[in-house]
């Protein structure tokens, strides 16, 4: 279990205790949500957020579909089936069931892992943002904020404004006359 989700399945089981939640179904959604449907529905709907892609309408409803199953498989309650039913949530019966039962073994799975102290977490994180740190530059991200501050300074500007923070050393004048 990586333990990014460990700890956070961890924190969400803190919470939950610290406001008297004993629900399971509430719990599972919190991690549900957090988790599954926030990150992977996200990247199966929407393929073109991870990689350089276009998405025909096709695709699109192929992964409307399959994002669906998925969905359906994290519910807590379930799916009554009728004539009236959607062809493309047929499609998958057999799977969500599957898919029910391995998102629970998943959840137990992590729920009886050890729990990560906070030294090992802090060692976990800059392990992983170790080799993404050379990419990222703080001179190139003032720039873009400097440009996308440029491109809005009137409306900037006027907002200091509306919000009378000209009392504070004339700063909207400073931000204007520095844009300009």
């Amino acid at each position: 279990v990586p333990k990014a989700i460990k700890y956070l399945f961890d924190f969400l089981d803190l919470q939950a205790a610290n406001m008297g939640i004993s629900d399971p179904d509430v719990l599972h959604t919190w991690k549900t949500n957090s988790l599954f449907l926030r990150f992977w529905v996200n990247v199966i709907k929407n393929p073109e957020f991870v990689f350089d892609i276009h998405k025909s309408a096709t695709v699109d409803s192929c992964l409307s579909v399959i994002s669906q199953a998925y969905i359906d498989a994290c519910s807590t309650s379930e799916a009554k089936y009728t004539k009236d039913t959607p062809s493309s949530k047929l499609l998958y019966v057999n799977e969500v069931r599957q898919y029910k039962n391995d998102i629970r073994r998943f959840y137990n799975t992590v729920q009886s892992s050890p729990r990560p102290d906070n030294q090992e977490m802090d060692e976990y994180f800059r392990a992983a943002i170790q080799p993404a740190q050379a990419l990222f530059s703080t001179d190139a991200a003032l720039y873009e904020l400097f440009k996308y501050t440029v491109q809005y300074s009137d409306d900037t500007v006027a907002a200091l404004r509306e919000h009378d923070l000209s009392d504070q050393a004339l700063l909207f004048q400073t931000i204007a006359e520095t844009l300009k």
